[in-house]
């Protein structure tokens, strides 16, 4: 039997993509001077209009996927008897995965022979949304849900992911880094570049005088220990910068693909406009 993924828009994966591949997208939501938004459907905050909002000093926060959104969704599925993956943001960054898993005990209760697997990513915007590509291609390979998750499990430590930010105090407001890793990048002709940890949780690691020697710094690091030849680029209203680490990436043989996602307004908020990400998989664990 085969089997439903779900994850949410901390992935960054487009809502078209998800639609071609049977993944299902729930949303957190972002208060933006005084109104709450949604971040997936017709009526989604997009990432352009979140960005010219903080451009002009708005400082949106964000809220988890609640209990309530889980279980209406578990239960739906529970009650087909289809097997479902939720692929879920890193607990440390979100309460959405303690969510998760609450709604799965409560559904559990009333369908004790439901499968509902919920492995958390450790990861953020297409480091998590690596997985899910993962966990699609593994669906199409006709392997098991427990399969995939094996697989996954193999995998989640070797994601890597790398951001290089304009102004760490947008981590520092949404509680992800503490005031004393943003003083790293206080100078502003620094540039810290920040990963997330075996664990899920960020840290500033590098910090490189001026924009060009950072983004070399953060292709450079990529590529000493890449495992495939598929990278991903995510940016914060950074079009170009984009374009110049995909040129950059293409020009070393080892990788085949650079795909290019705007950073989801979920995860935009919190590292605010300019920002640049890598994503691939490496050949080691993250530490």
């Amino acid at each position: 039997m085969t089997f439903k993924i779900l994850t949410d828009s901390t992935t960054d994966l487009s809502e078209k993509w998800a639609a071609e591949n049977d993944v299902t997208i729930l949303g957190l939501t972002i208060r933006l001077d005084g109104v709450t938004y949604e971040t997936v459907g017709e009526n989604k905050l997009t990432s352009k209009v979140l960005l010219e909002k903080m451009k002009s000093g708005s400082q949106p926060t964000t809220s988890q996927i609640n209990v309530g959104q889980f279980e209406d969704v578990f239960r739906e599925y529970a009650k087909a008897g289809t097997p479902l993956l939720y692929v879920a943001f890193a607990s440390l960054l979100s309460g959405t995965y303690q969510s998760a898993v609450m709604a799965r005990d409560m559904v559990l209760e009333d369908y004790p022979e439901a499968v509902i697997e919920i492995l958390e990513s450790r990861a953020a915007s297409m480091g998590e949304g690596l997985l899910v590509m993962k966990a699609v291609e593994a669906r199409l390979e006709e392997k098991t849900l427990a399969e995939t998750v094996e697989l996954l499990l193999a995998l989640r430590p070797k994601v890597q992911t790398y951001f290089l930010v304009d102004d760490l105090n947008h981590l520092v407001r949404g509680g992800r880094i503490s005031k004393a890793a943003a003083l790293l990048g206080s100078l502003a002709s620094i540039k810290p570049i920040i990963t997330v940890q075996a664990d899920g949780s960020l840290k500033p690691i590098a910090k490189v005088r001026g924009k060009k020697k950072a983004q070399a710094e953060c292709v450079r690091m990529l590529l000493e220990n890449l495992a495939e030849d598929r990278v991903v680029i995510a940016h914060a209203d950074a079009d170009q910068e984009a374009g110049n680490l995909k040129a950059m990436l293409l020009e070393d043989s080892r990788v085949k693909e650079v795909l290019i996602e705007p950073l989801g307004p979920v995860i935009a908020t919190h590292v605010g406009p300019g920002t640049l990400a890598l994503f691939g998989f490496a050949k080691n664990d993250r530490d």
